[in-house]
């Protein structure tokens, strides 16, 4: 597939908008890497006017996707974490053309994984974690245990790419692997709750009670991005902090996670009079966590 698409390839490789070209072949029979083509062609522009563009290719049996991205595009994806096969694709494809070495030095600052990358991701993933782990927590006292187990196996997924992160890694797609290596325990509690012989409110019970060990040690960790943001001003309302840039990209999790943050102590409330007697406007401040 690669020579049919080579003329493709080529004349992206002559434009000088065309940061990379990377081949991605099936690795098995309907591979979800691939949205099961037998090859994607991913090519990295600097600008374009479709942050994504895409176009289907056929020969004889065979099927390649052609997927244009912008360097903004890209960037947003590996920041949220939103499309994880790409972390897959640009460690593992085929590099066809890399002009100034874009595509190598890319790759070397997703294994470096900078800091500030890793803080905002924490954030993001942290705030998920406590989202799906609040929802199970209410499934489970409701007595609805199929609905707290696949709360729980999310908030376990969520605490699995979390561990990732902190040890200066990008989660793959194959998270579980990373997770088995780096933090076996996480693992453990994982394959316990999927692979037990116990009765599945026993199995939620002990999960729920880990979970809550594996969080409370995380929570000033996954709070640093918020806390740091927050920082910078005296006082928020809840609007303000929905609009904040960085702020937004914790979308629907965003209050759910202040609410949290605010039970644990690490973001304050200052109530502000409105002109309704014995009733104010909520504002929401912090202190600066200890460096680390």
């Amino acid at each position: 597939m690669e020579q049919l698409l080579r003329p493709i390839y080529l004349e992206k490789a002559s434009q000088t908008n065309t940061l990379g070209v990377l081949l991605i072949e099936k690795r098995e029979k309907d591979d979800p890497i691939t949205d099961t083509f037998d090859s994607i062609l991913l090519i990295l522009a600097k600008e374009g006017e479709r942050p994504v563009y895409t176009k289907h290719y056929t020969s004889g049996d065979a099927k390649a996707a052609v997927h244009v991205v912008t360097e903004k595009q890209l960037r947003k994806w590996l920041l949220l974490g939103t499309n994880r096969k790409l972390v897959d694709w640009l460690f593992f494809g085929k590099v066809l053309f890399d002009r100034n070495e874009y595509v190598k030095e890319l790759k070397t600052e997703l294994k470096d994984f900078p800091f500030y990358g890793r803080k905002i991701k924490m954030g993001l993933e942290f705030a998920k974690l406590i989202r799906r782990y609040l929802e199970g927590k209410v499934f489970f006292e409701q007595r609805n245990y199929m609905d707290a187990y696949n709360s729980i196996i999310d908030s376990l997924h969520h605490l699995a790419r979390l561990a990732v992160i902190e040890n200066g890694l990008y989660p793959e797609v194959t998270v579980w692997n990373q997770v088995k290596k780096i933090e076996p325990s996480i693992y453990k509690l994982y394959e316990e709750l999927i692979s037990s012989e116990e009765e599945i409110e026993k199995r939620l019970e002990l999960l729920f009670l880990a979970s809550e060990f594996f969080i409370h040690s995380r929570t000033e960790d996954g709070a640093r991005h918020i806390i740091e943001v927050m920082s910078q001003k005296e006082r928020w309302s809840i609007q303000e902090l929905h609009e904040q840039e960085e702020l937004r990209n914790y979308s629907v999790d965003l209050e759910v996670f202040i609410e949290y943050l605010v039970d644990k102590g690490l973001i304050q409330i200052d109530r502000l009079n409105t002109k309704g007697e014995g009733i104010f406007h909520r504002y929401y401040n912090v202190e600066s966590l200890s460096p680390k």
